[in-house]
């Protein structure tokens, strides 16, 4: 572990990993951090596991990363000045079957990946951490503002949530952990 003073002499932990130095925000967005890496999670499931119903669940693993990355976008869609609008209904941040049947789920993987890449450049840039961002709220509540940084750790938030959801799919299919490890406690 390294430790690196930040623009206002506030001590903030930086991790060696590989040759980079990673902040623990992007380590908790793509790494290994709380949880196993995202790639690692997904690692190794199968279209047919991706699409698969559990009894009991609500959503597929495929379904599970869809509302992750339509979050994701909506979050670097605000960190970009795009005021996205927030879906009226929690429906609408799940594919419907016609989003479904237009991305295959290794194209899902791609642009999931691709964002999150995205989402780990932001936490690299201390000065643009600290800007203000505008984050439309559902209709009729007053648009909220925070810093990129408070919007990412939201984000990270959220993914955990839901990628702990698709490690438990994995498991009550027999299929956890993948082959490069995880958690199995």
């Amino acid at each position: 572990m390294w430790f690196a003073l930040g623009k206002e002499g506030v001590s903030s932990k930086m991790y060696l990993v590989g040759e980079d130095l990673m902040t623990e925000l992007e380590r908790a967005l793509t790494a290994d951090s709380a949880f196993a890496p995202p790639p690692h999670i997904l690692e190794g499931v199968t279209d047919e596991l991706a699409h698969r119903r559990q009894t009991g669940a609500p959503h597929s693993i495929y379904e599970e990363l869809w509302h992750v990355a339509f979050w994701l976008r909506v979050s670097l869609d605000w960190a970009n000045g795009i005021e996205t609008p927030v879906p009226a209904h929690a429906s609408e941040g799940f594919p419907s079957a016609a989003q479904i049947a237009a991305e295959s789920w290794s194209q899902l993987q791609g642009r999931f990946l691709r964002d999150l890449e995205q989402a780990a450049v932001l936490t690299r840039d201390p000065v643009r951490l600290k800007q203000p961002i505008r984050c439309p709220s559902l209709p009729g509540v007053a648009t909220r503002v925070m810093t990129v940084e408070e919007q990412l750790e939201s984000l990270s938030a959220h993914d955990a949530y839901h990628l702990g959801r698709i490690v438990l799919l994995r498991q009550m299919a027999g299929a956890w952990p993948p082959a490069s490890g995880g958690f199995t406690w």
